[in-house]
């Protein structure tokens, strides 16, 4: 995937500011925050993120990402 020149940005992760560098996809946030990406959900601006669309999913300066982990129980 070709990028553009990075930078730093300021997103909201959930709810609260996070400092990194981007543009990134939603696959890189959740690399670089060492989550594994079959035990969540993300939602960007309001938006459920389908795990297909992880890679081309670009989160962006100002970007909302909610990051929801999965729990089991019984």
């Amino acid at each position: 995937m070709v990028r553009s020149k990075q930078y730093e940005m300021t997103i909201k992760l959930n709810g609260d500011p996070h400092q990194l560098q981007g543009p990134l996809s939603v696959s890189e946030l959740l690399h670089q925050l060492e989550i594994d990406a079959r035990r969540v959900a993300v939602e960007l601006n309001l938006a459920v993120v389908k795990k297909a669309a992880y890679d081309s999913s670009v989160i962006n300066e100002g970007d909302e990402v909610e990051v929801v982990n999965f729990v089991g129980g019984g």
